[in-house]
């Protein structure tokens, strides 16, 4: 597994366009969301997962791209070739494929394996928390998008709209996460890691003069 891993991480280096937010740390925290998950859980094939954390994001497009819901079959179809270099059996490479493909929000491809809902949960996990407040904020100044709406950073009279600020992106996506998870493992870990982005929600709200209005608050 170690020298897997040594040779994805290699790939990975060569091939990713990365940003801020998606880039080799990324993709080994995603790596160890996905043990973390996959101890708890038990069943999952351990080379197809470190496979696909690794591979998840070998094509990553802009949030803003017309065609981003098809980073992750573009991301699949470029990793099979990889794969096979390293020797992976055909059933491996396409089981990967799958939960690269489904492992992406966008792309709405439900996953029909566990490795498939391990990967979506793992990456899911790292947009939430304390390095998804940073990734969040990384993804959004990219985008040239304000970092909340100074007349109403919490949408209490406004619809929520991502396009235009960065705290807006957690009512509409990010809060929401844990309710999506695929494993019992995956979900506590969201709930946790929500608990710390209402937190600083709270703390903003102090810091910049305005109520949290309800969202922000303990579910």
């Amino acid at each position: 597994m170690s020298e897997l891993r040594d040779s994805l991480r290699a790939v990975a280096v060569a091939e990713m366009d990365a940003d801020s937010a998606h880039d080799l740390a990324h993709l080994d925290r995603v790596w160890a969301n996905a043990l973390v998950i996959a101890r708890a859980e038990g069943g999952a094939d351990m080379n197809v997962l470190c496979a696909a954390a690794y591979m998840h994001d070998l094509v990553n497009l802009p949030k803003d791209a017309p065609d981003r819901a098809l980073a992750s079959s573009f991301a699949a179809r470029a990793a099979a070739p990889h794969l096979a270099a390293l020797g992976m059996a055909p059933g491996r490479v396409a089981a990967t494929q799958h939960a690269i493909r489904a492992h992406s929000f966008s792309a709405g491809i439900p996953p029909e394996t566990r490795e498939a809902r391990i990967l979506r949960d793992a990456d899911r996990l790292d947009a939430l928390g304390a390095i998804g407040i940073a990734r969040a904020f990384a993804v959004a100044g990219g985008l040239d998008r304000a970092l909340y709406d100074a007349d109403d950073p919490f949408a209490a009279g406004r619809k929520p709209d991502d396009r235009a600020f960065a705290l807006d992106h957690w009512p509409i996506k990010l809060l929401r996460l844990p309710e999506e998870m695929g494993t019992v493992t995956g979900r506590e870990m969201a709930q946790a890691r929500v608990a710390t982005m209402r937190r600083f929600a709270r703390d903003l709200a102090v810091e910049i003069g305005h109520d949290a209005d309800g969202w922000a608050e303990d579910a």
